[in-house]
């Protein structure tokens, strides 16, 4: 019979032993010498080079192990221990299963604590040209979501570039903003990265007055101003490619589209809501126009609609929201900020689209 090599765990001696395989034990001698009788349920594989089959006994010394390179006792031990893979694929699968969850984990909290703060430190460094680029993918998603179509009649337009002239010298920016209504049924307004603003008609048709809107779109362009959805868009393409990470699409082809739907879908951070809700009250008062009309028209969309809105699930309207928007009453009153024919026009902006 062949010899094989032993080690008893205790220490490095190689040992030439023989072995002897039969239906119930793996006996082991030295020579004359008896060592070991294994069970064959008891018998486990472990790794070792080309060539050697390596068995341990389990629950024996860790160490503990026989290498075995002789072909045909290598095929008498496959043929009678049967368990002989079970404590191999039992450790490899408990080391899968635990890196698996670690992995996992560790991305779950990159998302939570590490994405926002790579964002946050990200979007001051991007360039505009770049973050209109961006914009431009995201107006792809914002369309195939809630419809393509924008509203085209010419008297409605000017009314709304009126509007929107005003915030803007109100504001002090120094461009102009590209502001369009949306034909769509879903009461909303979104800012896209680059400083696109879109104002979707179901919110103009539950607007009672130009203040209303005017609210609206001077807290739209506050997250413009301030960035909001560059910093929403890269926290959630970071997001989206973790996640692909995690379920395997590392390609990071579709998380534009992800991080675009997202963006849409996600509500902005409780921070960013009070400083956008800061810069239309800023606005709204150095026009001597109360922000507090834009408050009413989320709380009537609030109550009339069976679910949340979109405008609500993407803005969330807290008490101290609306407080916060009441208190900002303007010194003076000023000059109203379309005459009734501006804003009938605006209010039948979608008619000819």
């Amino acid at each position: 019979m062949a010899e094989a090599a032993f080690y008893d765990g205790e220490s490095a001696r190689r040992r030439t032993v023989s072995i002897r395989i039969t239906a119930s034990s793996l006996d082991i001698h030295e020579g004359e010498d008896w060592i070991a009788s294994w069970p064959v349920g008891s018998v486990r594989r472990r790794d070792a080079p080309d060539g050697i089959l390596r068995v341990a006994l389990e629950g024996a010394r860790e160490l503990a192990r026989l290498d075995v390179s002789d072909a045909g006792d290598q095929s008498a031990i496959r043929a009678h221990c049967h368990l002989l893979e079970a404590g191999d694929r039992k450790e490899k699968t408990g080391h899968i299963l635990i890196w698996s969850a670690l992995a996992a984990a560790s991305i779950v909290l990159s998302v939570l604590f590490l994405v926002p703060v790579v964002a946050e430190r990200l979007t001051p460094l991007v360039p505009f040209s770049l973050e209109k680029r961006l914009g431009h993918a995201v107006d792809n998603q914002v369309k195939l979501i809630f419809g393509k179509d924008t509203c085209s009649d010419p008297r409605g337009n000017a009314a709304l570039a009126t509007l929107a002239e005003r915030l803007r010298k109100a504001a002090k920016l120094e461009t102009a903003t590209e502001i369009a209504v949306l034909d769509s049924k879903i009461p909303n307004a979104i800012a896209l990265p680059g400083g696109r603003i879109y104002l979707f008609r179901a919110l103009l048709d539950r607007a009672d007055s130009a203040d209303e809107i005017a609210g609206v779109l001077a807290h739209e362009m506050g997250h413009a101003v301030h960035r909001d959805s560059l910093r929403k868009l890269v926290q959630a393409g970071g997001t989206s490619y973790l996640f692909g990470l995690l379920f395997g699409d590392v390609s990071g082809g579709g998380a534009l589209v992800l991080a675009g739907r997202m963006l849409v879908d996600s509500a902005y951070s409780r921070d960013a809501e009070t400083a956008a809700d800061d810069f239309a009250g800023r606005t709204m008062a150095a026009l001597g126009r109360s922000p507090r009309p834009m408050a009413l028209l989320l709380k009537r969309i609030e109550g009339n609609e069976s679910k949340i809105p979109a405008f609500l699930s993407t803005h969330p309207v807290t008490d101290q929201r609306l407080q916060a928007l009441e208190r900002q009453v303007p010194v003076q009153s000023g000059a109203p900020l379309l005459s009734d024919e501006e804003w009938r026009a605006l209010k039948e902006i979608c008619k000819t689209s």
